[in-house]
């Protein structure tokens, strides 16, 4: 059990936590000022010291560096005490495992540090081993120019053994770099180490200004973590060598490690700014979901594809303004972007569609190209139209379109309306002309199937229907009648993007009202936030049902981590999720990922909305 270190704040798997001493640490810290080691049991026997909430104390321990054999580990393990103090125990990434501490020290970690593949394996592997509310510390391996990535994997404390080492053998580090003291004709730095002439300065003040340069950059990590802008940092800075760069990538690679430990949803945007964008989870996500989860309903109408504009969300843009005044409710309006590939017009304000901002130079790499035509072909290998109209500019976008019409896998026919900017009259007019005859959808449709396609895309494959209604009720050509089409049994109200959502049921709701609430649009995040009575319908109903297990007791504002009995597996900090237990039953939004709360001891696991007792 975690008593002393408690994680606050989430940005991946970077933590903002707080080491609960005397005197409170947040971390990612440096742990030199408040470590306190018992000592090695290599040298002799160690008594176990009388610990206090003044230092985080190291118990006596047998570090093992990387690459010993698992018989030598398992004849000479330790014993580690039950501690009611501070404490940490020292571990290797191989055999690491739960022992009541509040920190872990992985000992074999200047064998992996300097290496990505081997990086990424052992932090996972540890990761997976230790409590989730355990902090982890890596010690000898710090410098200014990878400990963002360190923090980035995972890791909460380090220390400046190795940047002091560095500073007297008479390497000058930086955030970027490491230079010769020798060749460095004037010093790059304001620090107090550096408040001094070149002539004057000594390699001791050279391992002093390291220290500094470390303790300047933990604190720019931790206020990106703050801020949930570390990844924009990271694809800069892991290019600084060619380790970090390799680390970068692989954690990429490790899907399921980041993917779970990183919010569905957040205030900060997503600068795409690099190659590197299109990997990041919130990118992955939101394309896997469009391309295996929504659907699309408005079935009796034409694709109109368009180029995605600079305001978000899109309908708010004087171009796409343009756009709706030709095509007027008479086509499904599906944007096209890099990095997030395509978005249909119910999920414009969903994070990351209206969340990110892009570097716009005109000319698109063959990354782009290939990510966004793969996701268009995704997308229409799923979702059934009559016809496609491609209102596209000839850069990037077109190309886009035709590597999908002339893909086998894809049996719809494309038209092309954009004659040389998607906004001129003529292009405009050509738009206007190529849907003459086709129905427009009403402003209910669109606002029922705007809250249905939301709820697929949070809950499941079908939750819009299952929940809002249309299962079994109707269906065009190639649309599967078991599942999706017909009319919705509920009423919506208020303005988009405020919408309201009620079940179709006047009797059922207060004097005045159109029946019982069962949600409310989020516009902030375009996501749905459920009352009790729409938390009781999910639950009721065929959709996939993100459930928190609690104890006996009836949860007010929020629900904590000891409190939790079990929790989904697929839950996701910023997720609906429905709180049921002996006493109660209530809804609220997930502040930690299911995995972290089944597991953790300590912090907040569900900020609660509303809570019936039984």
């Amino acid at each position: 059990m975690t008593d002393y270190f408690e994680v606050h704040e989430r940005d991946g798997a970077a933590r903002l936590g707080a080491v609960r001493l005397a005197d409170p640490v947040t971390t990612p810290a440096l742990a030199d000022p408040f470590l306190d080691d018992a000592g090695s049991l290599w040298a002799g026997d160690r008594e176990v010291p009388e610990g206090d909430e003044s230092a985080l104390t190291v118990l006596p321990h047998r570090s093992f560096p990387a690459g010993t054999r698992d018989e030598v580990r398992e004849s000479f393990a330790v014993e580690h005490p039950d501690a009611e103090f501070p404490s940490a125990a020292v571990v290797d990434s191989r055999s690491a495992r739960d022992l009541g501490a509040d920190a872990y020290l992985l000992s074999d970690a200047q064998g992996f540090v300097g290496h990505g593949e081997a990086f990424r394996d052992a932090i996972v592997r540890a990761k997976e081993s230790l409590p989730p509310d355990a902090a982890l510390g890596l010690s000898g391996v710090a410098t200014p120019r990878n400990v963002a990535v360190l923090a980035y994997a995972g890791v909460d404390l380090v220390d400046e053994t190795l940047a002091r080492t560095k500073g007297t053998q008479g390497m000058y580090l930086t955030a970027d770099a490491a230079h010769f003291l020798e060749d460095l004709d004037e010093l790059p730095c304001a620090c107090p180490a550096c408040a001094k002439s070149r002539s004057e300065f000594t390699r001791a003040d050279c391992a002093d200004h390291n220290a500094n340069a470390l303790r300047a950059e933990l604190r720019r990590v931790r206020e990106r973590i703050r801020s949930g802008r570390l990844r924009d940092y990271i694809e800069a800075q892991a290019r600084h060598e060619g380790w970090l760069t390799a680390a970068f990538r692989e954690f990429d690679d490790q899907w399921g490690y980041v993917e779970e430990r990183t919010p569905l949803m957040r205030d900060a945007e997503v600068t795409a700014a690099s190659a590197e964008t299109l990997d990041r989870v919130e990118i992955r996500r939101f394309a896997d979901r469009v391309t295996s989860r929504y659907r699309n309903r408005f079935t009796d109408q034409p694709l109109v594809l368009v180029p995605c504009s600079a305001t978000k969300p899109y309908s708010d843009s004087q171009s796409h303004r343009q756009f709706h005044d030709a095509i007027q409710w008479r086509g499904h309006t599906v944007s096209m972007t890099s990095p997030i590939g395509v978005v249909p017009q119910e999920l414009e304000t969903t994070y990351p569609a209206q969340h990110y901002d892009s570097v716009v130079t005109g000319d698109w790499s063959e990354d782009e190209i290939g990510f966004v035509a793969e996701v268009l072909r995704r997308y229409l290998e799923r979702n059934d139209y009559s016809r496609v109209i491609a209102h596209v500019p000839e850069d990037g976008y077109r190309e886009i379109c035709e590597r999908v019409e002339g893909d086998p896998a894809v049996d719809v026919d494309f038209e092309y309306t954009c004659v040389d900017h998607p906004t001129t009259d003529e292009s405009l007019g050509e738009l206007n002309a190529a849907l003459q005859g086709e129905p427009a959808y009403s402003k209910r449709e669109r606002e029922h199937n705007t809250v249905r396609a939301i709820a697929d895309y949070l809950l499941g494959d079908g939750a819009g229907d299952d929940l809002f209604g249309g299962r079994g009720a109707g269906g065009g050509d190639g649309v599967d009648i078991e599942r999706y089409g017909g009319e919705a049994d509920v009423r919506t109200t208020g303005r988009y993007p405020k919408l309201q959502v009620w079940a179709d049921d006047p009797d059922a709701g207060r004097e005045g009202e159109p029946g019982e609430q069962l949600a409310t649009m989020v516009p902030q995040y375009g996501t749905l936030s459920f009352t009790l009575a729409g938390a009781r319908r999910w639950v009721e109903s065929d959709a996939p049902t993100k459930r928190v297990e609690i104890d006996e007791f009836v949860p007010r504002g929020s629900v904590l981590a000891p409190g939790v009995v079990d929790a989904a597996d697929e839950i996701r900090v910023g997720d609906e999720v429905v709180i049921e237990g002996p006493k109660a039953f209530a809804v609220g939004r997930a502040a930690m990922s299911g995995p972290e709360m089944a597991g953790a001891t300590r912090g907040v696991a569900v900020e609660v909305r509303h809570a019936d007792e039984k």
